[in-house]
């Protein structure tokens, strides 16, 4: 069927239901003479009369109320389908792509994304967990996280988590064979487990601060890794003392399989951010995974 035929057909109808050419024009935004010649039109190409025309009235002939009974369902289907697919747009659905550190992943969007999913089947969510600076733009991702501290002014950023913590922390094996550190200068005489990230190449600096004053730390040890589930199980092992998000290392402390220094010197700070350009024009499977993730705490 050509378009054309689509749109006379669609006249026709009108015509029939509305039983008179000034409403009919007036319900398709059309002029009383331009959709009597679309009709004329149609009439002239099938070969039948369609329609009676009385000064007072216009009402379908037999070959017309034919085309009518064919032609409601047709249009009525063609019209649910359509609107079925203004809905689908709608619907959350499509692949959203996040970067995040393995921290935020296991304790921020894990959480969240295990209870949203089941309920949206449709929506599919690719996680990356690197410990590097990503580039969101470059990588085509959809979405990064990182501290709020670290993002930059042109992202639109989301608050996905509480404020976050440090914490130094040794085995009780290993503090009792040295003195526990009392100020960040009486590292330089312990066994520290260094943190490497892999895009930039350096020793991650242990920040810390107290009263206002912060000092960056550089440590030495036998161990670096690049990722800090393996500081934890060295630490663990008792190969020294290591730098972690408290949140991680919560139940080894409470057993007193680790143990706690420097704490007055690991003040609190911004916690995980969701962060990506603000020129991107969000879909409903992106606009769903934000709202689900914003921290309301």
């Amino acid at each position: 069927m050509l378009r054309e035929d689509l749109l006379d057909l669609n006249a026709f109808l009108a015509v029939a239901e509305e039983q008179s050419f000034t409403r009919a024009a007036a319900k398709l935004g059309t002029s009383q003479s331009a959709l009597s010649h679309t009709i004329r039109r149609l009439e002239a190409r099938l070969g039948v009369r369609l329609l009676t025309r009385t000064t007072r009235s216009v009402a379908p002939t037999e070959a017309g109320e034919r085309l009518l009974g064919t032609l409601r369902p047709a249009l009525e289907s063609i019209d649910g389908q359509l609107t079925s697919l203004g809905k689908l747009r709608e619907k959350p659905a499509g692949t959203v792509r996040i970067t995040a550190s393995e921290h935020a992943a296991l304790t921020v969007l894990w959480p969240r994304l295990k209870q949203l999913l089941p309920r949206y089947p449709d929506v599919h969510v690719e996680l990356s967990t690197d410990a590097r600076f990503t580039d969101i733009v470059t990588e085509r991702f959809d979405a990064g996280v990182r501290l709020g501290e670290a993002i930059a002014k042109d992202m639109v950023a989301v608050r996905i988590g509480p404020d976050l913590r440090m914490a130094v922390v040794g085995s009780p094996t290993y503090l009792n064979a040295k003195p526990a550190p009392r100020t960040p200068q009486d590292l330089a005489a312990h066994q520290c487990i260094n943190l490497r990230f892999l895009r930039a190449g350096g020793l991650y600096a242990w920040d810390l601060e107290k009263d206002g004053r912060e000092v960056r730390v550089r440590v030495d040890g036998q161990l670096t890794f690049d990722n800090s589930s393996m500081v934890i199980r060295a630490a663990l092992a008792g190969f020294g003392l290591g730098f972690v998000m408290e949140d991680h290392v919560g139940e080894d402390l409470a057993k007193g399989r680790l143990v706690r220094v420097l704490e007055d010197w690991c003040p609190v700070f911004p916690g995980y951010h969701l962060y990506f350009p603000s020129r991107r024009e969000p879909s409903a499977a992106f606009s769903l995974l934000v709202e689900a993730l914003r921290y309301r705490g």
